[in-house]
């Protein structure tokens, strides 16, 4: 199999491949050896690929028949394939500086916190503003963050934007704030707290702007071969005016085109109240006017919009949009036949998206508004009624299982933020399968990792028993799912046909996992048809990704296998 890699490597990394008109098609391939993952075959064992498309999927047996019509015959040596992974939200420029700069998420102390700043402003005296990310002071002994003093003083008077893990909110030093006039009267600004709001746009906008076009691009390539290391073939880009810029956006969507990396489906997170918006969302090559498009904030950083105060705090968070908005967005999208979608954690955010969908199904019809397949991401904080409303509308889930894996339990920070039995409502993935909620999976990288298999196995052992969901509901989540997410029901999925974006796997015994020990046996009998996956119990190794394919052309190998 190695020479046979080396060789689709060379030819993937040769930028004329990804363009037909000058490299003709990709190569017709025969994997044979291994485990295909294929509702059309649930015993397959190999997989003919041809003109970007999966053309074949049967017995060894049966392979024999086209070794010689290919141009090339992989052996699997035992290996699985699976459909590529879909992450239905990342933010790519923002983890490929998490990749290559600073990264406080290991950090177990404020103490421990302030050296890796202070050992990182060291290390790079001619970055005109230090970016660093990932910092959660609900994990530290001191349960606070760093004062605007203390990184003074560890960056040397340098400007420095540290968002927190969540990225609603931030500590800057007073290098940084000097250089946006005027953000002391912003809404969010506080004298000695992280920034929220308009104050913390203002000064992630200077951080950001600080960054050059080749910086840009190094990371924007680090997050995307870092994705196509892991067997992700698709990312969902959540960009907007109030994340990234324009420049950002468009730059992302070109790279993803003229090199051989995962395909990039880009979401632009502005509202759109006339045909001028819908042009200029098109113009930038958005799929859809969705993402990140804020209803409320965080839990972390108290901005998430709640019904009922906090248990941490004596306010309910905050609401940027109201049902009235949301319904102007929905209908303006819907009659241009243009995807729209929202950001909304707390329950009275999914509550406004939920009462303003439906306000706008009334003005276009409800078959409209389903056929558009308009997105909530996180959708965290749900009840019986708004997931029945998501049912209803056909709105789709874009939610992120490793929330509940960093945050939830009932000594976790959701717990802390809302008490434990408010923190045992979240992320409800269980009943949203229930009703019929279409599920897409996702990161919010650089929020939590990168980490396809860990995703799934975060759903499928929920911390909360009740939400759990089978390892297969889950993987379909976040492969299906994602492209189901962006109007596809024809990819994400081994069958002839479908596009031929499929990773390879060095995996363990293969098995039937579900929360329902019943329906686990039933599904490992033969007579049930249901192909198996990796075992995923926790404190087990997740499996490797040795290659991974978009359209026929391989992203990402290996090395040395």
């Amino acid at each position: 199999m190695l020479s046979t890699l080396v060789t689709m490597t060379e030819r993937a990394h040769d930028p004329q491949a990804l363009d037909p008109d000058r490299a003709g098609e990709p190569p017709t391939l025969l994997l044979r050896g291994g485990e295909v993952h294929s509702p059309a075959d649930p015993f397959a064992t190999a997989m003919v690929v041809e003109r970007g498309h999966v053309a074949w999927v049967g017995s060894e047996g049966a392979a024999d028949a086209f070794a010689s019509g290919v141009d090339e015959v992989v052996d699997l040596e035992g290996a699985l394939v699976t459909p590529a992974f879909t992450d239905a939200h990342v933010h790519t420029t923002a983890t490929g500086l998490a990749l290559t700069g600073l990264d406080l998420s290991g950090a177990r102390t404020l103490g421990e916190a302030l050296g890796l700043v202070r050992r990182f402003a060291a290390a790079r005296p001619g970055d005109k503003v230090l970016l660093g990310h990932g910092w959660d002071a609900a994990r530290w002994p001191e349960r606070r963050p760093p004062s605007r003093a203390e990184l003074d003083e560890a960056t040397g008077g340098r400007p420095l934007y540290l968002p927190r893990v969540d990225v609603h909110s931030a500590v800057v030093t007073t290098a940084l704030l000097d250089l946006v006039p005027g953000v002391t009267a912003l809404d969010g600004h506080h004298p000695d707290a992280p920034l929220t709001g308009a104050a913390h746009h203002a000064v992630r906008a200077a951080a950001h702007g600080a960054i050059t076009p080749a910086q840009r691009a190094e990371a924007q390539r680090a997050a995307l071969r870092h994705a196509a290391s892991l067997g992700i073939g698709t990312v969902h880009e959540c960009g907007g005016p109030e994340i990234s810029d324009e420049e950002d956006f468009t730059a992302l969507l070109r790279l993803a085109r003229e090199e051989p990396l995962p395909r990039v489906v880009g979401y632009w997170a502005q509202a759109v109240a006339g045909p001028a918006d819908v042009r200029r969302i098109r113009e930038l090559g958005a799929h859809g006017a969705a993402g990140d498009l804020f209803a409320d904030g965080s839990l972390g950083s108290h901005t998430a919009c709640l019904h009922e105060p906090y248990a941490d705090a004596a306010h309910t968070g905050t609401a940027h949009l109201d049902a009235a908005a949301v319904a102007a967005h929905v209908a303006a999208c819907t009659e241009a036949g243009l995807q729209a979608g929202f950001h909304a954690i707390g329950d009275a955010a999914v509550t406004a998206v939920v009462d303003g969908v439906r306000a706008a199904a009334e003005k276009t019809g409800l078959h409209r508004v389903r056929a558009a397949r308009h997105r909530v991401e996180h959708a965290e904080m749900l009840t019986p009624e708004t997931i029945a409303a998501f049912a209803e509308l056909g709105l789709t889930a874009s939610v992120q299982p490793a929330f509940d894996a960093a945050w939830g339990g009932d000594d976790g920070m959701y717990a802390e933020r809302l008490g434990v039995e408010r923190a045992r409502t979240l992320n409800p993935y269980a009943a949203l399968l229930r009703a019929g909620v279409p599920l897409a999976f996702g990161s919010d990288s650089p929020v939590t990792p990168l980490d396809p298999w860990g995703t799934v196995r975060a759903a499928a052992f929920h911390r909360t028993p009740a939400h759990r969901v089978s390892v297969r509901a889950a993987f379909t989540a976040h492969t299906r799912g994602g492209w189901r997410a962006v109007g596809r029901d024809d990819a994400g999925v081994l069958v002839p046909g479908a596009p031929a974006d499929y990773a390879v796997w060095r995996a363990g015994e293969l098995v039937v996992q579900a929360p329902d020990d019943r329906v686990a046996r039933w599904s490992t009998d033969p007579r049930s048809g249901t192909p198996g996956l990796p075992d995923l119990t926790p404190g087990g190794p997740l499996p490797v990704c040795l290659r991974t394919v978009v359209g026929g052309r391989t992203v990402f190998v290996r090395p040395n296998e």
